[in-house]
């Protein structure tokens, strides 16, 4: 796992070096208390989804992660 500091207005491309097309961009907007607002862009046929909807989405919500 990466772990960047970002301050406000400050933005992480994923993608987008040594020939690869910037496939995400996310700028931290707003940071009040304990909650950080992140805008994100990408191509429109590119999918952004919170964790747990795409664990939907997939259909491994967390009941299927767990070892039986």
């Amino acid at each position: 796992m990466l772990v960047l500091t970002r301050k406000s207005q400050e933005t992480v491309v994923i993608g987008g070096a040594d020939g690869f097309e910037c496939l995400l961009k996310v700028r931290v907007l707003r940071i009040k208390g304990n909650s950080v607002l992140l805008g994100f862009e990408a191509a429109d046929d590119v999918p952004v989804h919170r964790l747990e909807v795409w664990e939907r989405i997939r259909g491994s919500g967390a009941e299927s992660d767990k070892p039986v």
